[in-house]
């Protein structure tokens, strides 16, 4: 195992498959994540489901707008 204390991470596909299965050997490994998925209820149960200080960001990936603000988001969420 790694520790990646102090690493911030942005997890698309978070609520469910590949994506959730990332985003908890992460959380597991000490990074602080903001997790991402189109379905903002299934999101926030994942992120308190993690524990933690993580964040969920809800963000559909067709929405071009919403994928131009998925980043930022993020950074403002958790810092660089």
């Amino acid at each position: 195992m790694f520790d990646l204390s102090g690493m911030t991470a942005l997890v698309t596909g978070a609520s469910g498959g590949i994506g959730s299965a990332i985003a908890k050997a992460l959380a597991a490994q000490g990074a602080r994540l903001a997790v991402s998925g189109s379905n903002a209820a299934k999101l926030d149960a994942f992120r308190d489901e993690l524990g933690g200080d993580h964040v969920a960001i809800a963000c559909n990936l067709s929405d071009g707008a919403a994928v131009d603000g998925l980043v930022p988001q993020a950074v403002a969420a958790l810092g660089k």
